[in-house]
């Protein structure tokens, strides 16, 4: 029981952390480029967007990897 609660907070979390920091990856370059190039913040947004986009399609890969496995199984 403990095991299977365990995989699953650490899938939460890694879930989790996918999202967030491919965001902030994408919205740190975003940051780059308009300072670099003097934009008005729009590309900012732009990699906001496709770091979320990003981080959902891991996380979305990651869960199918995890439920093609069958779950948390005991073995």
């Amino acid at each position: 029981m403990w095991r299977q609660l365990l995989l699953a907070l650490s899938l939460v979390m890694e879930l989790g952390l996918t999202i967030v920091l491919s965001a902030g990856l994408g919205w740190w370059a975003g940051l780059w480029l308009d300072a670099r190039f003097g934009y008005n913040g729009v590309v900012s947004i732009v990699g906001l967007i496709i770091g979320v986009a990003s981080g959902f399609v891991v996380a979305y890969r990651l869960l199918q990897r995890v439920l093609a496995g069958g779950g948390f199984g005991d073995g």
